[in-house]
């Protein structure tokens, strides 16, 4: 018979005070709930409670993921760094990658993800066209040696990850993976209690084409987005090409201003009286093959660093030293007359503006009324700014607004990064060998149960959907000595347990007042509430943790009541 779990004997250390550590409300919670504690730095134990909840968040993605055919297995931790080398990433991840040496000096690597394992393992068995498409996936512990472990579980060095693979034959077929992967991705956040939007993102280490991550909205979010309310768009910002509001100057003839002081955008705006968007502000950059660049953005935006490695490669921004070797004025660099050898590049969102107010490089000296195609030409245009609220949605021109977001998951369409360099193969349908068009699909496991945490809080404590909640019933009994309150405590605890309900009692010899708070700590959905005067008149207070809300019930009516407000919230 299934029964409940007594708080006397449950393992959930609270603690009174705020870590000191802890910044995110996530990090503060799970730590003053008992239900994580800190090992090391970036590494953490998953106590009981904050398993349970885990579980049920494998669970849900167990579920989605064999409705779309997605087949579940376990490949070793521990990496072949052979394999690593193959890839290429063995050199290109970075020191992220956690490398090992054995007694034999061979190279290995704790996985951070297993692109290189999964396609190692399905090379030498899926042959021919006929066996394709395959998806497979695990769930396992994954490792990256962060520079700067923090926030709890959202930036560790070990952490639990669903990561999948997909194996196709053609564009048509990873498509179909792909979107497969996405939809499922939306409704295992949807049945965590997550709101996560699907947004453009870039691709990272990873590799490939197309790739979309789903962000947990939250103050306290790493990740800067823009999303369109009327459309549904959304991007990460470093990923977003952003459509601008574009201020034009005035026009007229070319005319050269003095500006003394006005190195910076904001001084330049408030001396010439026009918004810093009717200006171009000009940086200086050496790319990755050593050569100048001043590239020209909108004065109110700022250069993106993940796109301008993809414009520039690995470049830098050019040192007061570095300018002065290549002619160029601190402050006040322009188009015109720039000095030779120095390319001028431009951001899209400009490429249509004809009038800017731009320096004059000359210390102390701008243009107005600059005008692109007669005044000067600009040789190249890059993405390479990062978008902000205000800037124009590019499927639907409204206005986008702005968030911050937790990455839980993300999808990606690899191509043939991976089976090409690896030499993984198939035989098509004239018996030609071809590489496998490859999808990358993940979960931050850890972090997901973070994010539900940083959604659903209040100032005191963790507030669970039913869908990922350790316990979905918390049994407070007031007095355990009485003998009225704690028969009728463990009858009801038990009429629960017998409906289905997973259900806490708690037994402890503690003020009423410490009970409660640690229920509202713990978050458990609903609170039965098991007083003297209740019992005597035949009652129960039942809460709903979520809403706050209180109400008497009959002492034979709550648990049928209560079993039905659960399992209806149940994903």
């Amino acid at each position: 018979m299934k029964s409940y779990m007594r708080m006397s004997r449950l393992y959930a250390p609270t603690l009174k005070e705020d870590p000191a550590e802890a910044e995110l409300a996530s990090h503060r919670l799970l730590l003053r709930a008992g239900m994580i504690r800190k090992g090391a730095s970036g590494l953490y134990s998953y106590l009981p409670l904050a398993w349970r909840s885990i579980m049920k968040i494998e669970s849900i993605i167990r579920e989605e993921m064999e409705a779309i055919d997605a087949q579940e297995m376990q490949v070793p931790i521990l990496t072949d760094g052979d394999l690593w080398h193959q890839s290429g990433r063995w050199d290109d991840y970075g020191p992220e990658l956690m490398r090992i040496t054995d007694r034999h000096d061979r190279e290995f690597a704790l996985g951070p993800t297993h692109e290189e394992s999964f396609t190692d393992l399905v090379r030498d068995e899926l042959k021919s066209y006929k066996q394709l498409p395959v998806t497979l996936y695990q769930i396992q512990d994954k490792f990256r040696d962060e520079l700067r472990p923090r926030f709890g579980l959202m930036r560790g060095r070990e952490f639990i990850m669903k990561d999948g693979y997909s194996f196709s034959a053609d564009q048509e077929s990873l498509q179909q993976c792909y979107d497969e992967e996405k939809d499922a991705y939306a409704k295992i956040f949807a049945r965590c209690g997550i709101r996560a939007l699907p947004v453009v993102a870039d691709s990272g280490q990873i590799g490939g084409d197309t790739s979309v991550e789903f962000m947990g909205l939250a103050d306290a979010g790493e990740a800067e987005l823009v999303y369109c309310d009327d459309c549904g768009f959304a991007a990460d910002t470093e990923a977003a090409t952003a459509a601008i509001q574009l201020v034009e100057g005035d026009e007229g003839d070319l005319q050269k201003v003095e500006t003394p002081g006005c190195g910076t955008i904001a001084q330049l705006a408030d001396f010439l009286k026009v918004p810093e968007a009717g200006t171009r502000k000009a940086l200086a950059l050496v790319d990755g093959e050593g050569k100048p660049v001043v590239v020209f953005v909108p004065g109110d935006h700022e250069l993106n660093d993940v796109k301008a490695e993809h414009a520039f490669g690995a470049y830098h921004m050019m040192t007061d030293e570095e300018l002065q070797q290549f002619g160029l004025v601190k402050g006040f660099i322009g188009p015109i007359d720039l000095p030779e050898g120095v390319r001028a590049c431009g951001d899209v969102s400009i490429k249509d503006s004809q009038w800017w107010a731009i320096g004059a490089n000359e210390a102390g000296y701008h243009f107005v009324h600059a005008k692109q195609g007669r005044d000067f030409t600009i040789s190249e245009w890059v993405d390479v700014i990062t978008a902000k609220p205000g800037d124009i949605c590019p499927k639907c021109g409204q206005p986008l607004k702005g968030a911050r977001g937790i990455e839980c998951g993300q999808v990606f369409q690899l191509g043939t990064k991976y089976s090409a360099t690896m030499g993984a193969t198939y035989a098509d349908e004239n018996g030609k060998e071809q590489p496998f068009l490859m999808g990358c699909y993940g979960i931050g496991v850890s972090r997901t149960l973070a994010a539900v945490v940083e959604q659903h809080h209040d100032e005191h404590g963790i507030i669970w959907p039913v869908s990922v909640a350790p316990y979905e019933v918390e049994v407070v009994a007031l007095d355990t000595k009485d003998d009225l309150v704690w028969p009728a405590a463990q009858k009801l605890a038990q009429d629960l347990c017998d409906a289905g309900i997973e259900v806490v009692l708690d037994d402890r010899k503690e003020r009423p007042g410490v009970k409660f708070n640690d229920a509202d700590l713990m978050g458990f959905p609903y609170q039965i509430v098991c007083g003297k005067r209740g019992i005597k008149g035949g009652t129960v207070e039942l809460k709903d943790r979520a809403t706050g809300e209180r109400k008497d019930v009959a002492l034979d009516e709550v648990a049928a009541l209560v079993a039905q407000k659960v399992v209806s919230q149940r994903a």
